[in-house]
Order: structure tokens, then sequence, then C-alpha cells
């Protein structure tokens, strides 16, 4: 018996044998191009978790004949770095082609990692190849981003699922020993959710729980899986159900169950930066108006996390994560533009009122451009009451300031300038 995982024997080893991401391997694929050419840039390739990010780079590697390093922005350093791009200067020859450094999860190195990274790259040291399953564009430093084409990969099909699962079945030779019977795979390449290593795992898994013939069936499937379930997968279902419970104990003001879910995604080995982020939207879609600091201090955690990276950064994700669930919430900007976006959307784009035009030219003024415009500045208390929609939506009212402390303020001096307008 193998104890290599399925997904290892089985990953590809020629872009024959690679199963999808047509657009990049296919008969006019760029890859294609870079193989026959040899000519390779850098490059970083950007998609969901097990959709051959890793095969790929691989690949190019083997196909090229060329020297790769890896490094994995877990657990490497800016020593590991400098250590890797040294040896690459050591082993060049003349004009030999540069080795390849793939660098797994590029998006968790902090700016000062990939600082490291650029003097090689620019001098052809060595070509990088990054894989990352975050928008590179918000991840990576854009010094180093313009050095490098950035490659979508997308998750698998269900074709590529169900290619990929015959393959496993007829070709692996552990598998090639038992008998499968194959009778539905709704259940299986839902779970499996597009990734190929989570698909070849269910099947590890199936195969692990079956004594004899292998049945997969929706049933099979869902049985196998209630009882092999991870704790945390930060790839999958228990990532969005984890993320979910978070995101609703800080809006329900519970800091108790917010603070027990952020040690449950830090403790998985969740992306500190996906948090984050994720309390950015929290501070601006459910504190918001009522506490306009959130903002603040959730885009201060960012780049604090950012910057310092793991474990530190578990603490102003804590700090930013209790004063969330701690503070009033208000929804009401929230709720003002998508009432906007929706009545624009409906037909409500109205000519802009003339007085409220630029005029820059002598003809847009003799036009009425900016005609009778008053400046809010010139009279007392900076507001003079005038007309600022277009006529056909003088009457709508897409701001309702919510019931806390701040808003209500706002709603009384709203009040006393508009008299009743809205």
């Amino acid at each position: 018996m193998s104890f290599v995982p399925l997904a290892e024997r089985l990953r590809p080893q020629t872009l024959d044998d690679y199963i999808g991401q047509e657009h990049l391997v296919g008969p006019d694929g760029l890859f294609r191009r870079f193989i026959s050419s040899g000519a390779v840039p850098s490059f970083i390739l950007w998609g969901p978790p097990g959709v051959g990010k890793t095969t790929l780079a691989k690949i190019v590697a083997r196909a090229l004949d060329r020297k790769m390093y890896t490094l994995s922005a877990v657990t490497s350093g800016v020593k590991d770095v400098r250590e890797v791009i040294s040896q690459a200067r050591a082993d060049r020859f003349f004009d030999s082609p540069s080795p390849l450094l793939f660098i797994d999860e590029i998006h968790r190195f902090s700016k000062s990692q990939q600082d490291s990274l650029l003097g090689a790259v620019e001098e052809g040291v060595v070509t990088l190849i990054g894989a990352t399953t975050e928008n590179p564009s918000f991840e990576v430093i854009r010094p180093l981003l313009s050095r490098c084409q950035v490659y979508t990969l997308e998750p698998l099909s269900a074709a590529d699922l169900d290619k990929l699962l015959r393959r496993a079945v007829e070709e692996d030779a552990e598998l090639k020993k038992r008998r499968f019977e194959i009778t539905e795979t709704d259940a299986l390449f839902r779970f499996a959710g597009g990734d190929a290593r989570k698909l070849l795992n269910i099947l590890d898994v199936l195969c692990g729980a079956a004594d004899g013939d292998v049945v997969i069936d929706d049933s099979h499937v869902i049985d196998a899986l209630k009882e092999n379930v991870a704790t945390y997968d930060k790839g999958g279902e228990q990532h969005y159900d984890i993320i979910s419970a978070f995101i609703k104990s800080i809006r329900g003001s519970d800091p108790q169950a917010a603070i027990y879910y952020l040690a449950r995604m830090i403790d998985g080995g969740e992306d500190p930066k996906f948090i984050a982020r994720r309390l950015v939207i929290s501070a601006a879609e459910d504190i918001g108006l009522a506490n306009p600091n959130a903002l603040l201090l959730a885009n201060a955690c960012f780049d604090a996390v950012s910057n310092i990276g793991m474990p530190e950064g578990r603490i102003p994700l804590a700090e930013a994560t209790v004063y969330l669930a701690t503070s009033p919430k208000s929804n009401s900007a929230y709720l003002a533009i998508d009432k906007a976006l929706g009545y624009v959307r409906s037909g409500g784009r109205h000519a802009v009122p003339l007085h409220l035009r630029n005029a820059p030219t002598a003809l847009m003024k003799e036009l009425g451009y900016g005609a009778s415009y008053r400046y809010a500045h010139d009279y007392p208390g900076h507001f003079v009451r005038q007309e600022y929609m277009p006529e056909e939506a003088s009457s709508m009212r897409f701001y309702t300031p919510s019931d806390n402390a701040r808003e209500r303020e706002t709603a009384r001096v709203q009040e006393e300038y508009w008299k009743g307008k809205y």
C-alpha cells in the first residue's frame, strides 16, 4: 500500500496530462509557447486552492530543464529569500537561463520580504513564479507586480472533475486494485468545489471507508464526509461558515463569540489579511455612521497585520474585533447607496441641474451653466438652501439616519436645514 497521498501520485508531469485551464495550457495556450520558445517571464498564478498552480510551475521547470528553488511564504523569511538568491547567483554560469524561484502563497509575504526579491527579479538572477489565492493587485507590492505577468486560474469545471475522477480510478496503481461503482457524482463534485486536491482527498476517504467495492453516489459521499469533516478548512465550507459566524457575532454586538471565532480562524491557519479585510467591510457596513472611527481602526488593523504578520498580528486583529463588536451599529450608509443604485439603474439617470454644472468655456456660461449657483460658504452657518437634485428626483430620499446618538444629531441638523423637504 502506498503512503503517498493520491493527489501527489496523480500530479501531472506534462501539459498534456494537465486537467483544466485550457486558456493557458490548451493548444494555443501561453504556457505551450513559453515551453516551446524557452522564454519564460516572471509570473504570478492567481486562483483558488487545488486548481494546479504548483503543478503548472513544476511542469514549466521540468519541460525547460531549469532548476527551481521553492519557498513557502508561510515558513520562509527574508533570510531564506536572500540565501536562495545568493545560491542562484552562485549556480548560474555565463548566459545560462536564470533558475526559477517558486513562492507558494506569495500574498503572505510582508512588504520587506517582497522588497528583498526585487533586485534579483529585475536583474534576471531568478525568474519568479508566485502562487496566490488572493488578488495580487492588493497583496503584491507594485514594483514587484510590475515585473510579473499575472495569470488567472479558474476552479475546475464538472467536466474537468469527472475527467480527473476517471483518470484516478483507471490509472492510479493503488486504486486499480479496487472495484469502483460510480452512479452519482453531484455530491462529490459539489463538495470538491472545483478543487482537484479536494476531490482526490474525498476519493481517498471513500476508499478508506469501504471494505470491498467502492460505491460513489451522493449518499455514500455525504455519509463518509460527515465522519471525516476537518475542524477548520480554510479553503472549504468551514472557512465560509466560520467567517460568517464571526461577522454576524460582530454585527450582533457579541465580543465573546467574535473573539472565539477569530481564535478558530487563527488556529486553523486562516490568512490574517483575509480576516482584516472582513473587519474593514464590517466597520463600513455594520457600524457605519454610528461610529466612523471604527472604519479608521479597521483600516489601521489591516495595515498593522500587513506590516508585522503573524503571530503578533493576532493582537491588532483582536483589538479591532472587540472594538467593532462593542461599537454602536448602523447600516444607514449601506442602505442608502443600495437604494440610490437601485434608483439610478431603474431609469433615474436625470440631467444635472444647470446651476450645478461646471462652466469652463464661454459658450457654457452663455448656455447658463453654473448660473445662479450659490456658494454655501458665503452664507451664515456655511449653508444656503437651494436645489441639488435633478427636478425628477427632487423628493427622493436615499439616506435615512439610524437611531443612534450620532445620527440622531445628524437628523436634527438635516431637518433644520431642509425643513421637511425630504
